[in-house]
């Protein structure tokens, strides 16, 4: 019988005794397999899992989430079985978003506080706007897609990977547009913000003002490249990730 975890999560580096648990979650149109790669690059202590989004890939004929709530409160139910040793969450765009709301769900409901929250390219929840991207036309869709230089122009071009691609997106799009941040306690976790010093969509002062959303150490990164860095440099946010660990380790062998 297939889990909640299971049916939420793909582990790409399975650890028999993880020191630590690493959850990603995509960005808008993003699934599990944009961080297939990542689980070898990192220190053996840690074990990598990828949200897998109803609606893509393996659940693509799922229902796509109707909120970011639900969607987290979901997610957060999932990872329970997890916190049985120290958990980061990374989020890049409307994965930051989904993060925080699911770290807000496993402080407030499950009594489980995060080790760290690392949320990528987006700005605080506090600072949120509404958006209609989601509302227009297809070539509007692709236009914006191709703005923040997120997915290749041939796969653009291909007519049936763009005819399935763009229900995810408009999807995720109208998530992401549509969210409001609840009031409620903040996080206590360590939170690291982390931009492109290029990114189009996210300034410094915006990405810095995560500060607000939680009691603990704050720390704010900028990377070189655009809205989607991480795909240029891999390697960087992988480091940067280490040294959330390492600084981990650290705290709890002094």
């Amino acid at each position: 019988m297939t889990t909640v975890t299971e049916v939420w999560l793909r582990r790409h580096q399975p650890r028999p005794a993880p020191a630590f648990r690493l959850v990603c979650l995509p960005h808008a149109g993003g699934a599990a397999s944009s961080f297939r790669e990542w689980g070898a690059q990192l220190p053996d202590s840690v074990e990598l899992s990828a949200v897998q989004y109803p609606g893509r890939e393996d659940r693509v004929n799922e229902p796509f989430a109707t909120g970011v709530p639900e969607l987290a409160g979901s997610i957060a139910l999932a990872l329970r079985p997890l916190a049985d040793c120290p958990l980061v969450l990374f989020g890049h765009g409307l994965g930051a978003l989904v993060a925080y709301e699911v770290a807000r769900v496993l402080q407030a409901a499950y009594g489980v506080h995060i080790d760290h929250l690392v949320v990528s390219g987006r700005r605080a929840p506090s600072l949120a706007v509404p958006g209609v991207v989601h509302k227009r036309p297809d070539q509007a869709v692709i236009d914006e897609i191709s703005r923040l230089s997120g997915t290749s122009a041939e796969l653009l071009r291909d007519y049936a990977f763009r005819r399935f691609f763009l229900a995810a997106i408009r999807s995720d799009f109208r998530l992401a547009e549509t969210y409001r941040a609840e009031p409620g306690p903040k996080l206590t976790c360590p939170l690291t913000s982390v931009i492109g010093c290029d990114d189009i969509e996210v300034d410094a002062f915006q990405a810095s003002c995560w500060s607000d959303h939680t009691t603990g150490p704050f720390t704010f990164r900028s990377l070189p490249g655009g809205h989607f860095y991480l795909l240029q440099d891999q390697e960087a946010v992988l480091h940067l990730l280490s040294i959330c660990f390492a600084q981990r380790s650290n705290c709890v062998s002094g």
